[in-house]
C-alpha cells in the first residue's frame, strides 16, 4: 500500500496548502490515504470544516501519483470524478472551489456541471469532450444512463462522491443514487476484469492501471459519501456503499470522522411580554423590529423561514420597517426564477447582500463565507436541520456558528431550550432508508431499456446488491418485468403500456416516442403540479402550485418572489400576471409547508416540560432562560390543569359552547397525532355511537364532540393500547383513499401517467383522476400489484409514521396518565383550538376572533 506522506501527490497538495496559509486536518489526510489505496467510505464532518477537499484533493493526489511527470499537461483523461449533489444551488459553488485548486496547480483538468439548468449546447459540449470532473444531480445522472453507449462515458471513472448524503438517504432520490452506483459498479467490475486480462496489451486505449488495479481483488471504482452527522450514520454508510461491499466480498467501508465540533452560539429572542394563550405563527412578525440590530451588526445574515409563503411575508415586513435595506436584502426560495436565485447566490458569495430571507433552498453546504449570522424564525422541528442551518454561519473550521432563534408563538421557546439540550447531548435524527420502491425500479429499468437495453439475469444481482432492493423477490421482479413489457395482468389489453420489447433476452425500448417521453420524465420524484408565473408583457417570475392558484379569481392579488402580483388569467400551465398596487395580497401556501416535530426533539421537549413542572424557583440556575421567561404561562397551566412530566400523558376534558373537547398531549409531532386522533376516535366509537372533529399540532391533538367523551381511568390504557394497531388504523382512517392519493405520485414516477409535453401539461385533477382509475383497475383485476402494495406501505410508513405511533402507544402504557377537567381552555390546548378554526376563517377574521378569545380567557383567570 502506498503511504500518503511519501507520495508525490501529497507533497504537491501540501505545498499548495502551505502557500495559501493552510494545513490539512488529520481527518482529511486519513481520507486521502484511503482514497489513494482504492478504498471506499464516508467522511463525517460538520459544515464548514473542509469536507469537500477531504475527497476531491484525495483524487488529485491519486492522479498525481499515477502521472508524476505529466500530471499538469496530461489531457484526454476522460471522466474521472462524478460528484453527485442534491441541489443545483450547490453545484456552482463546488465547481468554483474545484476550479480554483486546478488553476493554481496549473493542471488542465476541466470541471463540468450537469443538472436541469444546464443548456443543450453545454451538454453537447460535454458529450464531445468529457470533463475530468462532472458535478451532477441524481436525476441528471439517470438521464446519462438513458443515453446510447453510456458505458463509454464512465469507462475511465475512478471515484463517485455523493455530497450531502444525509439529505439524500431516506428519499426516492437517494434510491436513484443507490441504483446508479449499482450500475456503475457493475460496469467497473466488468472493466476491471478486462483490464486485468489485457493490462499487458500495448493496444489498449484504457488508462494505465491504478494502484488499486494491481490488486484485482479490489474494484476499480471507489465511492465516497460526504455527510454531516445523522443518527444512523453507520447504516447510512452501509446503504450508500452496499453495491461496492457486495462486489468487494464484504470488505468493511472506511468511516472517517473529523472529530471536530464547531463552536455554536444560540440566542433566543425573548418577547418582552409572554402571551399566556399562544397560537402558532402569530408572534413572529411582531418581533421583526428586534431583528434589525442583528442584521445591521452582522456582515451578512441568513434569515431562515420554514415555509415559502411566510418567507414572502417576512421579506415585505422587513422592507416596510427598514426601507434602508432596499437593494441590500433579497429573497430566496425554490419557486423563484432560477436566474434570480443564481444572482442571490452569487451576491451572497461576494458579500454584496446584508440579509437574505430564505427557506430550505439554502439549507445545504454552499460555501457562503461572508455569512456571519443566521436567524431561525420558528422552530426548525428537528435537531439536524437546526445544526445544518446554524452551520451556514461562520463557514470556517475556526469560526463560531452564531444563530438566533425567533419564536412564532411563546411556547416555541420550549423548543429553543430543547434544541440547545439536544445539541449538547448530540441527539441527531436518523434517516431510515427506503425499501422496495417499485415505482423507482420501474423507471430505472425503462431507463436502461431506453439506452442499450438490459438482460434480467445480469441486472437482478446488481439490484439485490443495493440496500433498497436486497429483499427483492424473484416473483416481484418478474411482475415488474411483465409490467414494463405488457402492462401486467390488468393492462395487458392496452398497447400503450407495452413499452419494453424483448429481443433474444435483451429488454429494450425501440419506440422513439416512448423513449422521448421517458427521458422527459426521468427523475420525476415530486409530482406537485407547478405552474409558471409570467408577466403579460413578458418576463418570468417563478413557480406556483396549481392547487393554490386555482382558488383565485382574475383580479385577485398575491405575492411571489417579493412582488405584489395581480392574476390576469391562466393559460395552459402558465399564470399570466401584472404588477398589483393592492394594499393587501394573498400569501401563497405551498403543500408540505408544516414540518412535523422529530422524535428526538419531541423526546427532549418532554424533558423540558418536566423541568417546568418542578416546583423550583424559576430564577434559580436550574432553568434555561427560555423556561424562566415562560413562568407566567406555566403557572397558569398548573393552576387550570397540569404541567406534564416526561413520564406522564396529560389528557384534558373541557366543555365549552362548541361542545365537549378531549385534548391529549403526547409531544410526538403532527403526523403521529393525526393518526393517533383517528385511532382514538375509532376506538371510542366502538364503545358508543359518537362523531368527532379532529385538530392537532406538534404537541397534542383534540377530539371535539357534541356529547361527553367516554375516556376515564377505567378505559384510558386500553384505548391507547398498541394491540391490534395495524387493523385498527385501517379501520380508523380511510386508508384506501389515502393510498389512492399516494398512488398518483407512484404512478407518475413509474411511468403509468404521462404528464404531457412542454406547454401541454395535464392538470393535477386530471392526473389524480387518471391515477384513481388505474388504482381501481389494479384493485379489482390485479390486487397484488406491486405499485398498489407500495402505495399502502408508504401511507403507513411515511404519512402515518406507524412505527413511531406504535412506539408512542408503548410509551404511554409505561407512563402515568393524568386526567384533568379544566373549567376553561388552557395555555397548552389554546393553540390546538386556534388551528382547528383556521380552515373556516380568513387570517384577519381569525386574528380578531382569537384576540377576543384571549381577552375572555384572561378575564376568566
Amino acid at each position: 500500500m502506498m503511504q500518503l506522506k511519501q507520495s508525490k501527490g501529497y507533497s504537491v497538495i501540501r505545498e499548495w496548502l502551505e502557500h495559501k496559509g493552510y494545513r490539512p486536518f488529520r481527518y482529511q489526510e486519513e481520507a486521502w490515504q484511503h482514497i489513494i489505496s482504492g478504498y471506499s467510505g464516508l467522511v463525517n464532518a460538520p459544515t464548514g470544516t473542509g469536507k469537500t477537499f477531504s475527497v476531491f484533493l484525495g483524487l488529485l493526489i491519486r492522479f498525481i501519483n499515477e502521472h508524476p511527470d505529466d500530471y499538469r499537461t496530461r489531457t484526454g483523461n476522460g471522466l474521472l470524478l462524478l460528484w453527485i449533489t442534491p441541489l443545483r444551488a450547490l453545484a456552482t459553488d463546488i465547481g468554483r472551489a474545484m476550479e480554483e485548486v486546478i488553476n493554481e496547480l496549473e493542471m488542465t483538468w476541466k470541471v463540468g456541471i450537469r443538472n436541469g439548468d444546464t443548456s443543450l449546447s453545454e451538454r453537447a459540449k460535454q458529450k464531445r469532450n468529457l470533463p475530468e470532473v462532472l458535478i451532477i444531480t441524481p436525476e441528471s445522472l439517470h438521464l446519462m444512463l438513458a443515453q446510447k453507449h453510456y458505458p463509454e462515458v464512465f469507462r475511465h471513472l475512478q471515484l463517485i462522491a455523493v455530497d450531502e448524503w444525509h439529505e439524500l438517504i431516506g428519499s426516492k432520490r437517494g434510491v436513484q443514487v443507490e441504483l446508479a452506483i449499482s450500475r456503475l459498479t457493475g460496469l467497473a467490475g466488468s472493466d476491471r476484469k478486462s483490464i486485468v486480462v489485457n493490462q499487458e496489451s500495448a493496444n489498449t486505449n484504457l488508462p494505465k492501471p491504478t494502484q488499486t488495479l494491481k490488486n484485482p481483488s479490489k474494484p476499480f471504482l471507489s465511492v465516497w459519501g460526504i455527510s454531516a452527522t445523522i443518527g444512523n450514520l453507520e447504516q447510512a454508510t452501509e446503504v450508500l456503499l452496499a453495491p461496492l461491499l457486495h462486489a468487494n466480498g464484504g470488505e468493511q467501508p472506511k468511516t472517517v470522522r473529523s472529530g471536530m465540533n464547531k463552536a455554536l452560539e444560540m440566542h433566543a429572542i425573548i418577547p418582552e411580554e409572554i402571551e399566556k394563550y399562544p397560537w402558532a405563527g402569530h408572534l413572529g412578525l411582531k418581533l421583526a423590529q428586534r431583528l434589525l440590530p442583528i442584521i445591521h451588526n452582522s456582515r451578512t445574515t441568513l434569515i431562515f423561514i420554514n415555509t415559502r409563503g411566510m418567507s414572502e411575508q417576512w421579506y415585505h415586513t422587513l422592507l416596510n420597517i427598514a426601507p434602508e435595506l432596499s437593494g441590500a436584502i433579497a429573497l430566496h426560495h425554490g419557486s423563484i426564477d432560477r436566474e434570480l436565485r443564481s444572482w442571490v447566490e452569487a451576491a451572497l458569495h461576494e458579500g454584496k447582500l446584508k440579509a437574505v430571507v430564505c427557506t430550505a433552498s439554502l439549507d445545504l453546504g454552499v460555501d457562503f463565507r461572508p455569512v456571519e449570522t443566521v436567524i431561525q424564525v420558528g422552530s426548525p422541528k428537528g435537531v439536524a436541520r437546526f445544526l445544518q442551518r446554524a452551520g451556514r454561519s461562520g463557514h470556517r473550521p475556526d469560526a463560531v456558528s452564531r444563530i438566533y432563534f425567533l419564536p412564532t408563538h411563546s411556547l416555541e421557546l420550549m423548543e429553543a431550550a430543547a434544541l440547545q439540550e439536544a445539541v449538547e447531548q448530540e441527539l441527531i435524527e436518523s434517516r431510515p432508508p427506503f425499501m422496495l420502491c417499485y415505482d423507482v425500479l420501474v423507471q430505472y429499468l425503462c431507463t436502461l431499456a431506453v439506452s442499450d437495453g438490459f438482460r434480467p439475469e445480469e441486472i437482478l444481482p446488481e439490484l439485490r446488491s443495493t440496500h433498497c432492493y436486497r429483499e427483492l423477490s424473484r416473483e416481484d421482479f418478474e411482475a415488474v418485468l411483465r409490467f414494463i413489457t405488457a402492462g401486467g395482468i390488468a393492462l395487458r389489453q392496452y398497447d400503450e403500456y407495452h413499452k419494453v420489447v424483448v429481443d433474444d433476452g435483451l429488454y429494450r425500448i425501440t419506440s422513439r416516442r416512448i423513449a422521448m417521453r421517458h427521458r422527459m420524465h426521468i427523475g420525476t420524484i415530486v409530482s406537485d403540479a407547478m405552474l409558471q408565473v409570467k408577466f403579460v408583457g413578458g418576463g418570468y417570475v417563478g413557480m406556483i402550485e396549481e392547487y393554490f392558484i386555482s382558488r383565485l379569481e382574475p383580479g385577485d392579488s398575491f405575492t411571489l418572489a417579493g412582488k405584489q402580483l395581480e392574476l390576469v388569467m391562466i393559460k395552459d400551465m402558465t399564470v399570466m400576471v401584472r404588477k398589483s398596487k393592492a394594499k393587501k395580497a394573498i400569501v401563497p401556501s405551498w403543500q408540505g409547508g408544516r414540518m412535523p416535530l422529530s422524535a428526538q426533539l419531541g423526546s427532549v421537549l418532554r424533558t423540558q416540560f418536566e423541568k417546568a413542572a418542578k416546583p423550583l424557583p424559576y430564577d434559580s440556575g436550574n432553568y434555561p432562560v427560555e423556561i424562566q421567561a415562560l413562568k407566567p404561562l406555566f403557572e397558569l397551566q398548573a393552576r387550570l390543569s397540569h404541567v406534564p412530566s416526561r413520564d406522564e400523558l396529560l389528557i384534558e376534558q373541557i366543555e365549552t359552547k362548541d361542545g365537549f373537547h378531549l385534548f391529549v398531549y403526547p409531544f410526538e409531532g403532527r403526523l403521529v397525532h393525526e393518526a393517533a386522533a383517528a385511532l382514538l376516535a375509532y376506538r371510542i366509537s366502538r364503545l358508543l355511537p359518537i362523531t368527532f372533529s379532529i385538530a392537532m399540532n406538534d404537541y397534542g391533538f383534540e377530539l371535539l364532540s357534541d356529547q361527553p367523551v367516554p375516556v376515564d381511568d377505567s378505559n384510558v390504557y386500553e384505548l391507547f393500547s398498541p394491540e391490534h394497531l395495524f387493523a385498527d388504523i385501517q379501520q380508523s382512517v380511510n386508508a384506501t383513499e389515502m393510498a389512492r392519493r399516494k398512488f398518483r405520485d407512484i404512478a407518475v414516477i413509474g411511468g403509468l401517467i404521462f404528464q404531457g409535453f412542454p406547454g401541454e401539461h395535464k392538470k393535477a385533477r386530471h392526473l389524480q383522476s387518471s391515477a384513481g382509475l388505474l388504482f381501481n383497475v389494479f384493485n379489482e383485476y390485479e390486487p397484488g400489484n406491486v405499485l398498489v402494495r407500495q402505495a399502502y406501505q408508504e401511507v403507513f410508513d411515511q404519512q402515518m409514521e406507524e412505527a413511531r405511533l406504535r412506539g408512542m402507544l408503548e410509551r404511554i402504557q409505561r407512563s402515568k396518565v393524568v386526567l384533568t377537567y379544566p373549567q376553561q381552555l388552557t395555555p397548552l390546548c389554546f393553540p390546538i383550538k386556534v388551528d382547528s378554526m383556521r380552515e373556516n376563517l380568513t387570517s384577519e377574521k381569525l386574528e380578531d376572533r382569537v384576540r377576543k378569545m384571549q381577552q375572555q380567557l384572561e378575564r376568566g383567570t
